[in-house]
């Protein structure tokens, strides 16, 4: 059990921590990205206007998946399961992407949204699939 609890800690920590850092490395090679999310936060900080770009969104959710299936897999090793961890850890991810939703609601559209949202949780369990163990 405890193994359990430290793999979804470590999955989430691994999630957050690889959020950050690809969209700073992405700032860095894309100005547009950075542009984006400098109003985005902006936005979300100060109640300003905020137009969400498209490429932008799908970018997002590309490396969300991406994220989330990392995350899921790093749950997996540590927690030496690949079943329970990594659904934890997918339910801890929409909790906190239901967070973001209702921050950003306003300001990107609701396919975004939805989207988003709902990946987080299958990706985490597919994550922890491909690491097999019992």
């Amino acid at each position: 059990m405890v193994r359990i609890v430290l793999g979804v800690i470590a999955g989430f920590f691994a999630w957050a921590i690889v959020w950050v850092g690809s969209e700073k490395i992405l700032s860095a090679i894309w100005p547009e990205f950075g542009t984006h999310q400098r109003a985005f936060e902006a936005a979300i900080t100060n109640g300003g206007q905020f137009t969400a770009d498209t490429t932008m969104l799908l970018t997002h959710i590309v490396l969300g998946s991406i994220v989330s299936v990392m995350s899921g897999s790093v749950a997996a090793l540590i927690a030496s399961e690949n079943r329970r961890a990594p659904l934890v850890l997918g339910f801890l991810l929409l909790a906190v992407g239901l967070l973001k939703l209702v921050m950003s609601w306003p300001y990107v559209p609701i396919w975004y949204h939805v989207i988003f949202t709902a990946i987080l949780l299958p990706m985490a369990i597919m994550g922890g699939k491909l690491i097999t163990n019992t």
